[in-house]
């Protein structure tokens, strides 16, 4: 049973919850209410005039329980993460040098009560939550710290975006890392987007602006 992100169901007088068509399972605790997001990526021409390569395409799920009318309620809300990276040449190998991630993560709202846990979220706290999920060949980032904010102009509009610098390893030497991250709703989604790369490869920091700005919303799957 899957909806848009919209408010499907209403609080009743007595703390019970009145049904919309097709939502009685869900209402009687036997199955979940389903969310689903759409896909945000860079555009296709962009990733391809930057040097990125598209790495992974995927749909997640993610699950939680909330308390709606004084009644606990399973959901279940589909996640896109697209994943994309761009090889250098160093010390005579090539290796991933910075790497783009662009995830959407659906509204959910039910009796007008938000049941998404990254709603209140910062983008340092988004970071946390999706830095792990983003396919890439770098090690661990460690002494992570926010630097300076920025605005890009992002699907119409000025978008915040924050700078984060932290430390990893490349062939076994310490290096500094830069991450770029904005988030913010469209079309009834989150969109986080974010790049990361190594201070060794600052040319790299213009590129994760370049597919930042050209962010597609929504794509057809």
């Amino acid at each position: 049973m899957t909806h848009s992100r919209r408010s499907l169901l209403a609080a009743g007088a007595t703390g019970t919850l009145a049904l919309t068509a097709g939502c009685l399972g869900f209402a009687l605790g036997n199955e979940p209410l389903e969310f689903d997001s759409d896909r945000v990526a860079p555009a296709d021409e962009t990733v391809a005039e930057t040097g990125y390569e598209e790495r992974t395409v995927e749909e997640r799920t993610m699950e939680r329980t909330e308390e709606i009318g004084g009644v606990e309620r399973d959901f279940e809300a589909s996640i896109w993460l697209s994943n994309y990276s761009k090889s250098v040449d160093y010390m005579g190998q090539t290796r991933e040098g910075s790497a783009f991630a662009a995830v959407s993560v659906p509204g959910m709202e039910v009796a007008g009560q938000s049941v998404n846990p990254l709603d209140e979220m910062s983008n340092e706290e988004l970071l946390t939550e999706f830095l792990g999920r983003a396919d890439s060949d770098r090690g661990d980032i460690e002494n992570i710290q926010q630097g300076e904010s920025f605005t890009l102009e992002i699907l119409g509009e000025s978008r915040d975006v924050d700078t984060f610098v932290g430390e990893s390893e490349l062939e076994g030497e310490p290096i500094d890392v830069e991450i770029k991250l904005t988030s913010f709703d469209h079309e009834d989604d989150l969109l986080v987007l974010f790049g990361v790369l190594s201070k060794r490869f600052a040319a790299e920091s213009a590129n994760v602006e370049l597919l930042m700005e050209s962010a597609e919303h929504p794509i057809d799957t």
